[in-house]
């Protein structure tokens, strides 16, 4: 969304919440993204519910850099709750708990055959034996990653957040929230009916939703459902390796069509530890952890604090009261961010940002800690999309750990995954003036 930071970000950084009642107009600008994106509303939990496919096609006189698939689907993945998702987040709020699990998760609004309030009703995919199929996957789940396939057919994934990749033939693909993906599927089987599924991956001890959601796909013709009908054989929910497998494979074109230009010459380092962490309730008085304190996550130990106003608002009035310039550029204590914890485990708070010049070249590398309860932490980058350069388990070594960097081919994205007690770098220009939050998952911090 270049030079246009107004319709960008979470509630209180690029603009406020639609008051009840009222209405707001979203301008979207486009550069060079091409393929899958989606949009959603992004005040509290109201993501779940309010959210949708966007799909950008080739420019007039090119086509897809693959054969163009014979027809197309979008296949939403999502969070099913029994009760208000905003009285779950409330509730969460209130007493500094983890927020409750979902019900159940939905594949284009369905739970599919395996819930009795699907029957009859699960998402069908009709195909024609033969043809092949461009599936625009989206992860709209509020904090789950999850593994995704189709009994009995390989896929191919050919793209990313809105940008090719090389193709990656696969039986199964593990998506984070937020992520999107474009899947080609060939109807090369047996005409009959398949299941399609998805099924969390935690590797944590946090609580989560273990159901599979499922569709069918289901072969034109009259021939009659098989008893049982096939399922994916997926990983196991903790199977660390398989997901590791996966979103490794990840490579751009590069190519002269579609040309990527990795930057080089870094002018501003930015190391930031992802936690989840305590901040403390006077008088023992949130009833959502045993000391009585609450969950709080942080970047770098600071934990974001709504401002009265939105961050870009008070920056074009000169209010410089309503936040400070001083967010730190590196963790505030250096210890062994994935080993034994010898620091505190509360966070700090306050409304902080980081400043960069127009133009500068960033690298910020995301350091998972070992600090509450250590998990993957899919992360996000309002404004930019960048490079995911590197990725490795353990404490990030600023001497050792470039050295391994692809920076010839490296996806360019705007969602990664940090994985659990590991690092991931990023690399991006800073050419889209305006104020952006950098997101985990769901919530930002």
């Amino acid at each position: 969304m270049p030079r246009n930071p107004w319709s960008d970000g979470p509630e209180f950084v690029t603009q406020c919440p639609i008051p009840a009642g009222t209405n707001f107009t979203q301008e979207i600008n486009f550069s060079t993204e091409e393929g899958t994106l989606w949009w959603h509303a992004h005040s509290d939990w109201s993501r779940a519910t309010v959210h949708g496919a966007i799909i950008i096609y080739p420019a007039h006189g090119t086509s897809y850099p693959y054969p163009k698939p014979y027809g197309e689907q979008t296949i939403v993945l999502a969070s099913w709750y029994k009760a208000d998702v905003m009285e779950v987040y409330e509730e969460a709020v209130a007493s500094g708990a983890e927020f409750n699990t979902s019900d159940a998760f939905t594949i284009n609004g369905q739970p599919g055959a395996l819930f009795d309030c699907s029957t009859g009703t699960t998402f069908r995919l009709p195909v024609k034996k033969g043809e092949t199929y461009l599936l625009r996957i989206i992860n709209a789940i509020l904090n789950e990653e999850m593994f995704f396939g189709i009994a009995q057919h390989n896929l191919t994934v050919v793209g990313t957040d809105g940008f090719y990749t090389k193709p990656i033939n696969t039986e199964y693909i593990m998506i984070t929230p937020g992520q999107t993906m474009d899947v080609l599927v060939t109807a090369n089987q047996p005409a009959s009916y398949y299941y399609m599924a998805a099924s969390p991956f935690s590797d944590s001890e946090a609580a989560f939703d273990n159901a599979t959601t499922t569709a069918i796909l289901q072969y034109i013709g009259n021939q009659s459902a098989p008893s049982p009908i096939p399922l994916p054989a997926l990983p196991g929910t903790n199977d660390t390796t398989a997901a590791s497998n996966f979103t490794t494979k990840f490579r751009s074109l590069a190519s002269s069509d579609h040309p990527i230009s990795v930057p080089k010459n870094i002018t501003k380092h930015i190391l930031m530890t992802v936690s989840v962490n305590l901040i403390f309730c006077p008088n023992d008085s949130c009833s959502g952890t045993p000391d009585g304190d609450r969950l709080g996550a942080s970047l770098n130990n600071q934990s974001f604090v709504f401002p009265s106003i939105d961050i870009l608002e008070a920056y074009t009035r000169n209010n410089f009261s309503e936040f400070t310039t001083d967010f730190p550029l590196e963790p505030p204590i250096y210890f062994n961010f994935t080993g034994d914890v010898n620091v505190t485990v509360y966070t700090g708070q306050g409304t902080k940002v980081i400043e960069l010049e127009y133009g500068e070249v960033v690298e910020l590398v995301y350091q998972g800690t070992n600090i509450g309860n250590a998990q993957n932490h899919p992360m996000h980058l309002h404004g930019f999309s960048f490079y995911l350069v590197g990725t490795g388990l353990g404490n990030f070594n600023n001497q050792t750990d470039p050295d391994n960097y692809n920076l010839i081919d490296p996806p360019e994205v705007n969602t990664i995954q940090l994985p659990k007690k590991g690092w991931a770098a990023i690399r991006f220009v800073a050419d889209n003036p305006g104020v952006f939050s950098i997101s985990r998952s769901f919530g930002y911090l």
